[in-house]
């Protein structure tokens, strides 16, 4: 299936100069989410997975479908102020600013493997952040999950994560 035709373009947002990739056309098609449901869950149906981690917001829709697939749980790592109970957090820099994401404090353990999962990779910042989260807690191994990646922004951030191996649908 050739996601690209489902994924809008949005340009200029949320700036001038930023062609926006909205994944949300894409939800409205039952057969792209079962095709993306699909993949990331075929891909590491084998890798003994017992947690998926969902990055707010739309990485929410399909980590929580991948982990039931999985039959693993599901973890939400939510901006700052979200979580009710006692959290981690962990910084990260924006191209304009910092930003902080959080995780429940007893969400993972060092006997979970992990698939973070989140629609975008773009500088790498999330995800690195939700990295560090995991390793905070000691788990045992982690993998990530995206629907796309811009391949043309290259960040130290991103060179981190090829560490670890990535299942990417669309790459722009």
């Amino acid at each position: 299936m050739d996601l690209k035709k489902e994924i809008r373009e949005v340009p200029n947002y949320p700036k001038e100069g930023i062609s926006f990739k909205d994944i949300t056309t894409l939800f409205k098609n039952k057969e792209a989410m079962k095709y993306v449901t699909d993949s990331i869950s075929d891909n590491f149906k084998d890798k003994g997975i017992t947690k998926v981690v969902g990055l707010e917001a739309r990485g929410f829709i399909f980590g929580g479908a991948v982990a039931n697939r999985l039959d693993a749980g599901f973890v939400p790592v939510r901006k700052r102020g979200k979580l009710p109970c006692d959290i981690i957090t962990e910084t990260y820099d924006l191209e304009y600013g910092t930003d902080s994401i959080e995780m429940h404090v007893d969400a993972l353990s060092k006997d979970d493997v992990v698939l973070i999962h989140d629609d975008l990779l773009a500088t790498g910042g999330t995800a690195l952040a939700a990295l560090k989260l995991a390793q905070q807690c000691g788990v045992k191994k982690v993998y990530f999950s995206f629907i796309c990646d811009l391949e043309f922004i290259s960040t130290p951030n991103k060179d981190l994560l090829k560490e670890y191996e990535t299942q990417v649908l669309v790459k722009y």
